[in-house]
């Protein structure tokens, strides 16, 4: 699973992330990707993200290259069942990463648009999220 090698901290505060994605917006690396179009900010878990990764890569089999634009980097923390209030904060559970919506989850490269179109949205169905296809816009092609 995906989870940072070192940080600062061990626990941190929830935030509350408002309005939409300010960064990773566009499709940078790839020419195909899914977009979040969540009307609110929502948590994807580190096992939802490999989920997502092993599903699209299966259906591409070898070919093309696929990008991961996340990073599960915020610890989530529990505590056990039956515990009185109070006495602290829990232990680290599990590590997330917030999405907002407008945010770019998943690229590909170097494959044919019907391929990349299947693997997207396998990779999608294993998400908790709505998500849209995007296509990258060439703004100069020669002729």
């Amino acid at each position: 699973m995906l989870q940072p090698k070192k940080t600062k901290y061990t626990k941190y505060q929830k935030n509350r992330y408002k309005g939409f994605s300010n960064k990773c917006n566009v499709l940078k690396f790839g020419d195909y990707g899914i977009k979040a179009i969540n009307k609110k900010y929502k948590y994807l878990t580190s096992a939802q993200i490999e989920a997502a990764r092993v599903a699209a890569t299966r259906f591409m089999r070898k070919e093309g290259k696929l990008y991961i634009n996340i990073f599960p980097d915020k610890p989530i923390t529990k505590k056990p069942q039956e515990v009185r209030m109070g006495k602290g904060k829990g232990n680290v559970v599990g590590w997330v990463v917030p999405i907002r919506p407008g945010r770019i989850l998943f690229e590909i490269k170097n494959i044919s648009k019907d391929i990349a179109k299947e693997a997207l949205r396998l990779c999608a169905s294993k998400l908790p999220i709505k998500t849209k296809f995007i296509i990258k816009i060439k703004k100069y092609e020669e002729i």
